[in-house]
């Protein structure tokens, strides 16, 4: 196990890189008629996955195996999303799944990569989770397994890093479903121009908008990429693309239709804080960022941004005000354990020097926009008005000084941690500085960067897919709250703030019945399924509290006095053992389009559990299969579940296929009959 060096203080890069080696700006782009571009370089591949993060691996992983030709994309040069260059290699995981590893096969064999290679399950001794590690080795360690993959699989990896997707060409193809397929993609790949300023110096929002133009810069040299299909034929699909991004990007691009932010408050959806919806509204970002504690205080220079975000940060809550329990919240490598220590009825190994945590925290790091003003992912209407939905117009669908305010704010965030003495929701004589720590920066850092934080935002809440209409979903399939949820409906918020009709409706919903006939009936008389919905077309499983990370009500969200948006968090608490349908995995309009990861067709309040590790790995592993699936069957994913479902004999093919291959589709005990989970935690 080898240790990271640090490669000077966070404020010597900023100013090395600010001042000494570039003074540049990429401002005020704006999106364009472009002509099309020379193409440099043409791919052919089975699947193309779009996205490096978990479920793009995970999908890679599973498709490799099957030995399909597999073309990968991802912004950054990392693999693993969330557990390397977004920096939360934490594992998020509920108590009961983890006791029996009841996960698919390729996270289990990531989980056993990483206590093969540290010897242990969890180097950072975190209490948090039982597996804290470093980002940077889980990239390598995550880069192996899908070599191992794909030569056990015998399929092809082509692996194209720091690419972003700019265009896409859909045609219409003659016969059943949409008609409509996408039949090429076209992609830039950047690398450096510059020996002296080498990829993960520069910090993402100055660079992301010269990532999706065609000409060279003075940061980047430009390669243009078009992928197509392997081998074209009378098939239903040459191939699949898989939308496997960290905000939906591919979905907004391809303008497919999909939902942003919070829904509106319905039966389905009975503890939105919205009656009407708000789609500027999403969960919280985070630039995470890795911090050693060492045996000497350190020097930290006054950040000049800092005055503007130090009346945000706050350890909250009054039995988490404690330096030590946060630091060791996600401590990811611990080479020494200290003494015991416990915090507000929490135990934990007090730090000692050398010790590196990851920070992510609420009122830290987390950035919380919630405004047409500021929100970071564009709704439909702001990227038609920037001219984004053009040909050639595509620059990423983000809002860019926003990502460079969460910069800032993540940076103000560890000079409040070492250095600040107020605390903006406790009050007075709560925070006290603790020098003896330091910004774990440059390119051989946990996370890979010059600035020390990490290379892509987490992102908790992107662009969600509006499934297609099948019987019951009208208005297109989506996963909704009270399908997973263990709220108490009874509460007497609920039928305040919903009306009679409504409140009935919840109730007929919930109770499992078809209809509540009796207009008269008794409300109190019924009893809810406690239970998360059973899909036949399960094709995945997840399990994870509703966690939310609210937007805050005011711009910019680090106002001082600035508040939390009121009834957020109503829909946050326990959920059931909960599955991944097909149906949430298929969008409207594109028949050869496979939607994984955060992006598919979950309600806001459904999608704060539909979020972590082990989801997103199930998620991308059924959209790996259920490709192969389609091709070697030569039949499209939508056509799996066009009938009945006791007539979709190939849908069971290929429930059948992924729990042989241990990417099971059910919880044990999964029944309709089986309303007792309370052992599931």
């Amino acid at each position: 196990m080898r240790r990271y060096k640090v490669s000077g203080s966070w404020i010597k890069s900023f100013i090395s890189v600010y001042l000494g080696i570039l003074v540049w700006e990429f401002s005020g782009l704006s999106a364009k008629a472009v002509s099309p571009p020379t193409i440099d370089r043409t791919e052919e591949c089975e699947l193309l996955v779009i996205g490096g993060g978990l479920s793009g691996v995970a999908a890679s992983y599973e498709a490799l195996l099957a030995g399909k030709t597999v073309c990968m994309t991802e912004i950054t040069d990392w693999v693993g999303g969330q557990i390397s260059a977004q920096g939360t290699s934490a594992l998020d995981e509920r108590t009961t799944q983890r006791s029996r590893l009841f996960f698919p096969r390729g996270y289990l064999e990531f989980r056993e990569r990483i206590a093969k290679y540290y010897d242990q399950l969890n180097p950072g001794d975190c209490w948090v989770s039982e597996s804290c590690f470093l980002p940077k080795d889980a990239n390598e360690l995550m880069w192996q397994q899908l070599k191992d993959a794909e030569a056990k699989g015998q399929g092809t990896l082509k692996w194209f890093p720091t690419t972003v997707v700019k265009d896409l060409e859909v045609q219409t193809i003659p016969g059943e479903g949409t008609g409509k397929q996408i039949t090429s993609v076209v992609a830039i790949q950047h690398s450096p121009q510059n020996e002296n300023l080498p990829l993960n110096t520069l910090p993402l929002s100055s660079t992301i908008e010269d990532a999706y133009t065609y000409e060279d810069s003075k940061v980047f040299s430009k390669e243009t990429i078009q992928f197509v299909p392997q081998a074209k034929s009378d098939k239903t699909a040459d191939w699949y693309v898989i939308e496997a991004t960290e905000t939906g990007e591919i979905v907004g691009l391809a303008d497919v239709p999909y939902r942003l932010g919070v829904d509106p408050r319905s039966a389905f959806e009975p503890s939105s804080s919205s009656l009407t919806g708000d789609p500027y509204c999403t969960q919280g970002f985070t630039y995470t960022f890795a911090m050693e504690a060492t045996e000497e205080a350190q020097e930290h220079q006054l950040p000049d941004f800092y005055s503007q975000h130090q009346n945000y940060y706050s350890y909250e809550l009054e039995r988490l005000a404690d330096f030590g329990l946060v630091f060791t919240y996600r401590r990811i490598w611990s080479p020494k354990r200290g003494e015991l220590e416990k915090f507000g009825g929490i135990e934990f190994t007090a730090p000692t020097p050398g010790d590196i945590s990851m920070q992510n925290w609420t009122w830290g790091n987390d950035y919380r926009p919630g405004t047409a003003q500021d929100n970071l992912i564009y709704t439909r209407e702001q990227l038609e008005e920037l001219g984004q939905l053009n040909p050639g117009g595509w620059l990423g669908g983000l809002r860019t000084e926003t990502l460079s305010k969460g910069e800032d704010h993540a940076l103000g965030y560890f000079y409040w941690l070492v250095k600040g003495t107020t605390d903006s929701q406790l009050g007075d004589d709560v925070k006290k500085p603790h020098p003896n720590h330091r910004l774990l920066t440059g390119l051989d850092s946990p996370m890979g960067t010059a600035h020390g934080l990490s290379k892509y935002p987490y992102i908790r809440e992107g662009r969600r897919i509006i499934g297609r209409v099948y019987p019951g979903y009208s208005q297109g399939f989506t996963v909704t709250e009270i399908d997973i949820s263990r709220a108490d409906y009874r509460d007497e918020h609920y039928s305040e703030s919903l009306s009679p009709t409504t409140y009935r409706q919840l109730w007929k919903v919930v109770d499992g019945i078809d209809a509540i006939s009796n207009k008269n009936m008794n409300l109190e008389e019924i009893k809810r399924r406690t239970r998360s919905t059973i899909y036949p077309d399960s094709v995945g499983i997840g399990h994870y509290a509703i966690d939310f990370h609210p937007c805050m009500n005011e711009s910019p969200p680090e106002k001082a006095g600035n508040t939390e948006r009121e009834g957020e968090r109503q829909g946050g608490g326990q959920a059931y053992p909960f599955q991944i349908p097909l149906r949430a995995m298929i969008p409207q309009d594109l028949d050869n389009l496979i939607v994984t990861g955060k992006s598919i067709a979950t309600s806001h309040i459904a999608a704060a559990a539909y979020r972590v590790h082990s989801f997103e790995w199930s998620s991308g592993a059924a959209a790996g299969v259920a490709a192969s699936f389609s091709l070697d069957e030569e039949i499209m994913p939508y056509q799996l579940i066009d009938e009945s479902f006791l007539k979709e004999t190939k849908l069971q093919l290929l429930k059948k296929k992924l729990d042989q291959s241990g990417n099971p589709t059910a919880f044990p005990n999964t029944s309709i009959f089986n309303q007792d989970w309370e052992d599931w935690q």
